[in-house]
């Protein structure tokens, strides 16, 4: 029988702390009048429907490489960190073109960190706030000194110009935050998790296997957009309580609210149902932006910050949900 050994492991830390946000959009600016044509629509009731005036999208030799390199460099500077201690590179995607190898590995050796842990999570509009929660765990366990978190999307390669269910709100983004230690939590605990009976309720036309085959056509988004907006106004509101009270606190406290941005109508419900005090600033970046999946919340929140909206010690909340149906979230101290 061998003998009981004891493992050593590298010590925790207090807590963690997002320090900085980097952010790129599209080169392009896509009104809706560009888009009501082959969807039978116009301007008027695409903005009484979500809210969307523009949105961002890439031209064709910008790629979702490129939107993160953009995103994560101004991350990076504006943290002020020293690059050798950048130990993980987490990337959520769902439209970089290359199964495999990762997006996040890619980044690595172009920043010049070629041998950090470096990986992608695909959970879509969620994705982002799940990478908050992964760059939090691995600081706190000690496995990690300071860790680069980027959602990135180009959807508009998988947009039908005809679909009326989610293709006007799509756009094009990447933004990305630097993840380090604190001496007391900044991050609250994450609340996650899935609704893998409603796995079709946002989804692909097809898959890359039909394509290649010849029996279907190139794969692009769809939604069942009524569903999408009950699940997301009455699970939301709730799982944001939880993340509250697993933080020790109350709606009170919130300064900022930045949810996904799916849809305006979305965000104003939460709002309401969340009975947020009036003076609390909310996260409206999808009017200019649209949609960009695992961008949208990092995105917004760099506008914020931006425009001078918040401040350094505000409470944000935060939190995504899409395809799958994922959703993630957390509350944190802005840097």
């Amino acid at each position: 029988m061998a003998a009981r050994v004891s493992l050593q492991h590298r010590p925790t830390v207090p807590g963690s702390q997002v320090l900085a946000y980097g952010a790129a959009r599209g080169d392009l600016v896509v009104p809706n009048d560009d888009l009501v044509g082959p969807i039978d629509s116009s301007d008027e009731w695409i903005r009484q429907r979500t809210g969307i005036i523009t949105r961002t999208r890439a031209s064709k030799d910008v790629g979702v490489k490129d939107l993160s390199l953009t995103a994560a460099k101004e991350a990076i500077e504006s943290s002020g960190i020293d690059l050798e201690t950048l130990d993980a590179i987490i990337v959520s995607t769902i439209s970089f073109p290359y199964p495999t190898p990762s997006l996040a590995t890619l980044l690595a050796g172009e920043l010049g960190r070629p041998d950090v842990i470096a990986y992608d999570i695909s959970a879509a509009c969620a994705g982002f706030a799940y990478g908050i929660g992964q760059a939090d765990a691995l600081i706190r366990t000690g496995a990690a000194r300071h860790v680069l978190v980027i959602g990135a999307e180009k959807l508009s390669d998988f947009v039908s110009p005809t679909d009326r269910s989610i293709s006007f709100l799509l756009g094009d983004g990447a933004g990305a935050a630097i993840v380090g230690p604190s001496d007391e939590p900044k991050i609250g605990p994450t609340v996650w998790g899935s609704d893998g009976d409603s796995w079709d309720t946002i989804r692909m036309t097809g898959s890359m296997i039909d394509f290649r085959d010849g029996t279907g056509e190139w794969p692009t988004l769809e939604q069942d957009g009524r569903t999408v907006f009950r699940w997301a106004v009455w699970h939301t509101a709730q799982k944001v309580r939880e993340m509250l009270d697993a933080s020790g606190l109350s709606v009170e406290d919130v300064d900022v609210f930045v949810p996904h941005q799916a849809n305006m109508r979305i965000v104003d419900e939460l709002a309401k149902q969340l009975q947020l005090r009036e003076d609390v600033v909310i996260g409206r970046d999808i009017a200019e932006t649209g949609n960009t999946s695992a961008a949208s919340i990092p995105l917004a929140t760099h506008r914020l910050i931006q425009e001078g909206a918040v401040r350094s010690g505000d409470v944000l909340v935060q939190f995504g949900f899409g395809a799958g149906l994922a959703y993630a979230g957390q509350v944190l101290v802005l840097p």
